[in-house]
Order: C-alpha cells, then sequence, then structure tokens
C-alpha cells in the first residue's frame, strides 16, 4: 500500500496543480454568485477524479497488470512508455506555447462569462475539466495502473483511489473552503494568485509535466529491460 501510494503522490499533484480549473474557480469565488458556484465546481472537480480513476482502476484490475511472477506485463510497461512519451510532448507544447515576456496571455471565452455561469453549469464545468482533459486522462490511466499493479484488497483500492482524489482535487478545494470561512480577507490574496497563475500558467504546467514524463518513461523503460 505505502509504495502504491509513493506511486500516485507525483500523479496526484499532476491534476492538482493545473492553472485552468484554479483560476476558473477563483474567477467564481470573485464574482456574484461564488458562494454556490464555488461549491458546484469543486463538485464536479471531485466527481470527475473519482469517476475517472475508479474507471480506470476496474479496467486495469480486468486487463490484469502483472505476470505470473509479480513483474509488470510488457504491455502494461509499453503503455507507460508511451504516457511518458505523451505526457514530455504536452510538457514541450507548454513551453513552446508560452507568452513572451511582456504579451498577455490569452484567457478561455468561457471565463469570460464566469459572472454568468449557475451552480449547475459551475459543477458540469468542473467535472469536464477533470475527467474529459487529456492531461488529466492520462495521470489517471497512469493513476490505474500503480493501483492495479499493487494487487491490493478492494478495500485498500478504494483507500488508494480516496487519497489519489483528495490529493488531486486540493488544488480547487483549499480556495473553496478558505473563501467559505472569511469571504472579503481572502478576495485579494485569490485576485492575485489569478493574475499570477496567467502569468505562469505555461511554465508551471511546464516543469509538472516534464518531471512526471520522466517518471512514466523510467518506469516504462524499467519493466522492458526487467
Amino acid at each position: 500500500m505505502g509504495e502504491v501510494i509513493g506511486n500516485l503522490l507525483p500523479l496526484a499533484v499532476g491534476v492538482a496543480i493545473s492553472p485552468i480549473p484554479i483560476i476558473a474557480v477563483i474567477l467564481m469565488l470573485l464574482s456574484r454568485h461564488a458562494r454556490t458556484t464555488g461549491p458546484g465546481f469543486l463538485a464536479g472537480w471531485a466527481a470527475g477524479i473519482v469517476i475517472a480513476t475508479t474507471l480506470l482502476v476496474v479496467i486495469a484490475n480486468a486487463i490484469g497488470m502483472n505476470g505470473p511472477a509479480g513483474e509488470p506485463k510488457t504491455p502494461v510497461s509499453w503503455i507507460e512508455l508511451l504516457l511518458g512519451v505523451l505526457v514530455l510532448t504536452l510538457a514541450a507544447r507548454q513551453w513552446t506555447s508560452r507568452p513572451r515576456e511582456g504579451t498577455q496571455p490569452e484567457v478561455p471565452s468561457w471565463m469570460k462569462a464566469i459572472d454568468e455561469v449557475t451552480p449547475a453549469r459551475a459543477a458540469s464545468l468542473g467535472l469536464l475539466l477533470s475527467a474529459v482533459n487529456p492531461k488529466n486522462l492520462m495521470m489517471c490511466v497512469a493513476a490505474g495502473i500503480a493501483i492495479a499493479q499493487g494487487e491490493l484488497g478492494i478495500g485498500e483500492e478504494v483507500g488508494a483511489v480516496a487519497v489519489f482524489s483528495v490529493i488531486a482535487a486540493c488544488s480547487v478545494a483549499i480556495p473553496v473552503l478558505v473563501y467559505v470561512i472569511d469571504a472579503e480577507r481572502m478576495r485579494g490574496p485569490l485576485d492575485e494568485l489569478k493574475v499570477w497563475l496567467e502569468s505562469n500558467n505555461a511554465t508551471v504546467m511546464f516543469v509538472l509535466l516534464l518531471v512526471i514524463g520522466v517518471v512514466l518513461l523510467g518506469k516504462g523503460i524499467g519493466g522492458l529491460i526487467n
């Protein structure tokens, strides 16, 4: 169980440090309907992570991740290798698409209409950004493989999914919870964080994806060599 959690931690952080959903929830918390849209977005974000990860764990268990001797099956190692290459490709795209110094990064059009978002729309947006986002899906696939390879009991697998989901959702949960506790005091810090993330989105994601891509690449190569 400890080894599985250790393998899950960088993947969960990879989902958590996603600037777009953090910026989205901050914009909702700074909008007129903050007390309903913020929690709604959090509910959708967390539900998407739990559903995607659970489904992928079930699929990984059905396929079988380990050989008779307990070593990763060759196709599994190839999948990890492919995931590593894809994540590194995303990292390269983040680096090349970063805004030049002095230029203002483009804001997605749906963010400009954030004041008009309803709680139901906020929840569906959170679900979409967590469960359908290609980068998050790659993290969830890797998480499903890591949990299935641990050959845990059902209770332990549920615990592993819960740990992964809590860490992955914390970057959205923390601003919502802090805002609920003291809304007025948090408006200034949240606005400053939003501005910083908008300016450094590409750099943050590049570093994160680079680290995770190298880890997945190493696991895939290690499994093929062994």
